[in-house]
Formats: structure tokens, C-alpha cells, sequence
């Protein structure tokens, strides 16, 4: 595929701690980050999980929204992450907004974006054979403690 997709940290944070950010890459050609995102999981992350894979991925390209008193409205509710990526995907016309924070993806869809979850990006991982089981991910995922809203 080659739509633009935003993401926010969980989904990066999460497969990084299992060693598959790559089914990302698999995925979707580019993966847009807005700099809040790049704060949370490089540098205030810095030696955590993520870290190190996020500032090296070269599919992973960082962007800074433009609408900046859009950004601080929703701050208001949500996190700086989630409330940059919602507008940056606005901005950017994106495919996806990659979002797990159940405020945050209503939030998204209320500004008619297309709001994908770490487990719908693991289905369509499995779909297209990038990953063998969406169970097992899934699983691996939630023993090092990524919580799933199902």
C-alpha cells in the first residue's frame, strides 16, 4: 500500500517491546509521525522500548502539523500525541490515523477520519501474510502489557 498513514505512539511503542515494528514498514510504504509523537517515544523515551527502533526506521518520517491552535484545542482532552496526530492526518489527508486511546479514536472519527487500532493494523497484517497469526501477536503484545479494548 502506499496511502499516508499518521500513527501515535502506543502501536509503535507496542511492537517495538515484541521486536515487530516492522510489520509497519510490511504494511504501509510510509509511516507519518507528528513531532509530539517523535518527543514521547525518542527522546523522553530515550533507552526505553521504541526508542531506539523509531529514530532508525527511515519509513518512519517525522512532520509537524500546521494548525497549531487546532493542536492546543484538543489538548484540552487529550494527549499531545494523539491530539497532533488527529490533526496532522486531517492536514495530510491520510488513509489511516493509527490510534488505541478510545477518547482519542471518537475524537478522530468525529472529524471523519478513517481511525485504525494496533489490533486492526495486526489483522490486515495477517491478511496480506505478514504475520502468521494475529492470535499469538496478540498475545505477545499483552504479556508485556499492551492493553486491548476489545
Amino acid at each position: 500500500m502506499s496511502e499516508l498513514v499518521i500513527a501515535d505512539s502506543s502501536c509503535l511503542i507496542g511492537l517495538s517491546r515484541i521486536g515487530r515494528l516492522e510489520i509497519l514498514s510490511a504494511l504501509f510504504q510510509t509511516i507519518v509521525i507528528p513531532e509530539a509523537v517523535h518527543w514521547e517515544v525518542v527522546v523522553r523515551g530515550k533507552g526505553k522500548p521504541g526508542a531506539e527502533e523509531v529514530e532508525k526506521a527511515g519509513w518512519i518520517e517525522k512532520r509537524t502539523a500546521k494548525n497549531q491552535l487546532a493542536v492546543k484545542t484538543l489538548r484540552l482532552n487529550l494527549g499531545a500525541g494523539e491530539s497532533e496526530s488527529i490533526i496532522l492526518a486531517k492536514e495530510c489527508n491520510a488513509a489511516f490515523v493509527i490510534l488505541d486511546d478510545l477518547k482519542a479514536r471518537q475524537t478522530a472519527e468525529a472529524l471523519e477520519l478513517t481511525v485504525i487500532g494496533t489490533a486492526a493494523v495486526l489483522q490486515k497484517a495477517e491478511e496480506k501474510n505478514i504475520i502468521e497469526n494475529f492470535q499469538k501477536v496478540v498475545h505477545e503484545l499483552q504479556k508485556v502489557g499492551f492493553w486491548f479494548s476489545w
